[in-house]
């Protein structure tokens, strides 16, 4: 099968052989979305060899553990478990410290024809989502999952740093909570996807117009001067949530933090269920994201295209290889 591969710091695509995990359901692939990590991957990210991609839609085509699965069109939750440990048997495998993790950690992805995951990570896709819409399913379980982890009421006034795909969808998925949600970044016709959707937009060269007063903050520009910015934002006692990863190291003092008793939360994996439930009640768009489509053969051009300024979401068609 072909698949786009990061090898010996090179990224290429490459004929490979088809999983064959017999304990694990083997997925088509339908389509794949090309997300930030795949690009800080390949700035030495985790240090990832192999299959890159995590965001994905397919169709069950081997299911031994559950025939049900079969034909079935499916998205996956990208933390595979043990399934011993006392995070998996309490079904929450995110966590778990011998867990493998779709196209990250020791497991290829799904940036390829075909992908294996365990039976218990998959989600049948509604009828009513598209497949362009369920590539979105993993980052929008990301962004929704800041509210299990932060407590987020109708007055709660929320920043978001970052206009790009996830600080979009953190933005959407938040707004769903309270009336007061604030998108900051730097172009504004990014912002302006966000203007329907009761969100109050603010580039960032006017951010010193807004006062500090904020009880969220959440950090997704993938920028080291996010985090000073929402310093600057939060009252004290206020809560940082951290949705970025990237391939360096952030500085920032650490006494402010100290000072104003702000409350750090680093924020990665969501639910899928509850993902699924909003693109099916058409509660989050995400349409508008999608900048461009291109074929798994061009999947080297595809991650040029994904890493230019302006560009929002691209995504691999793989049945047009």
């Amino acid at each position: 099968m072909k698949a786009l591969r990061f090898e010996n710091k090179e990224l290429k695509l490459a004929e490979i052989s088809k999983p064959n995990f017999k304990d694990e359901v083997l997925v088509r692939v339908l389509k794949s979305g090309i997300c930030n990590t795949d690009l800080e991957i390949v700035k030495g990210y985790a240090n990832f060899k192999g299959t890159i991609g995590h965001e994905f839609v397919g169709v069950v085509e081997e299911a031994a553990g559950a025939p049900a699965l079969v034909g079935k069109r499916v998205v996956g939750e990208i933390n595979a478990g043990c399934g011993v440990c006392a995070r998996c048997v309490k079904n929450d495998s995110r966590h778990c410290p011998a867990r493998t993790v779709l196209g990250i950690v020791g497991r290829d992805g799904a940036h390829a024809e075909f992908l294996n995951l365990p039976s218990k990570n998959l989600f049948k896709v509604p009828e009513t989502v598209s497949n362009e819409q369920a590539v979105f399913v993993e980052p929008l379980a990301a962004a929704f999952g800041i509210t299990e982890q932060v407590e987020i009421l109708p007055d709660t006034r929320v920043a978001v740093i970052g206009d790009g795909k996830l600080g979009n969808l953190c933005a959407q998925s938040l707004a769903l909570k309270s009336r007061n949600v604030f998108l900051i970044g730097k172009h504004r016709e990014k912002l302006s996807l966000v203007e329907k959707r009761n969100i109050e937009t603010v580039l960032l060269e006017k951010v010193k117009t807004l006062t500090r007063d904020f009880d969220v903050v959440v950090e997704a520009s993938s920028s080291e001067s996010g985090f000073d910015l929402a310093l600057d934002l939060l009252k004290p006692r206020g809560k940082l949530v951290l949705k970025s990863t990237f391939h360096g190291e952030a500085k920032w003092q650490a006494w402010r933090v100290v000072v104003d008793e702000i409350t750090i939360v680093g924020s990665r994996c969501g639910r899928f269920a509850p993902a699924l439930e909003l693109l099916k009640n058409r509660q989050i768009d995400v349409e508008s994201l999608i900048s461009e489509e291109l074929s798994l053969s061009d999947g080297v051009k595809a991650m040029k295209r994904a890493a230019q300024k302006g560009v929002m979401k691209v995504i691999l068609s793989i049945t047009n290889v």
